[in-house]
């Protein structure tokens, strides 16, 4: 996959000084956090190869990007080896097509993933969002931001419809309004109408207030499951 080129974008990005003061902010904060940041992505690697040594400590995801672009995104590994199974990725594709079919039970047709599939540091990672923390080098690459839409794969944005390309004219970010307003409990389109409203509304206050309450839930410990 090359890239996606995007038609007449909806959602123009604006604010010529906030886009320069963002990046200043992008980058300072990274230099900053990263002699903090190294220690702790040293411990993190050696527990996942303590408690899972059958694969990589990394992963190197392909994901796309402001302007249909792919990029390497990186993450701690949390789940174990193939545990990408067809129906885990049924069930994604259904979640941003808006299908998720029911049984006769209330079940959804297709199961996310199981919990275990994920090893016991890999969902104390997600739990406290340690697992997102080598992105701080997709941030300093220019491939990403601290605060922007989240960034998905490209065989969730084959799923898209024409208005969910809206998400894709800014940096991804490393979290966003939809993580601090409902993170996975909230329908795809709901999330990609808080990304588009975060687009049309961008402040460095905005921001400031994003990371803070991405903060409080780290702390709280209200991460991914």
């Amino acid at each position: 996959m090359d890239y996606i080129i995007l038609n007449q974008p909806r959602v123009v990005p604006h604010k010529k000084y906030y886009s320069i003061i963002k990046k200043v902010m992008d980058y300072g904060m990274c230099i900053l956090l990263l002699p903090f940041a190294l220690p702790i992505m040293a411990i993190c690697a050696i527990a996942i190869y303590i408690d899972d040594p059958k694969g990589p400590v990394f992963l190197f995801q392909e994901r796309i990007g402001k302007g249909g672009r792919p990029f390497k995104m990186y993450k701690f590994r949390t789940m174990k080896i193939n545990a990408d199974d067809p129906q885990s990725r049924a069930y994604m594709k259904a979640y941003v097509r808006g299908e998720l079919r029911i049984d006769d039970n209330g079940n959804t047709i297709y199961k996310p993933i199981s919990s275990n599939k994920i090893f016991r540091i890999g969902r104390l990672l997600r739990k406290i969002s340690l697992d997102e923390l080598p992105q701080i080098f997709n941030v300093l690459k220019g491939e990403m931001s601290i605060v922007g839409p989240r960034p998905n794969v490209p065989w969730e944005v084959e799923e898209y419809r024409p208005w969910h390309y809206e998400r894709l004219e800014v940096l991804p970010g490393i979290t966003g309004l939809a993580q601090v307003r409902g993170r996975s409990s909230i329908n795809f389109n709901s999330l990609a109408r808080y990304d588009i409203a975060y687009i049309e509304n961008r402040s460095i206050a905005l921001d400031l207030k994003i990371l803070f309450r991405s903060l409080k839930a780290i702390i709280i410990g209200n991460g991914a499951k």
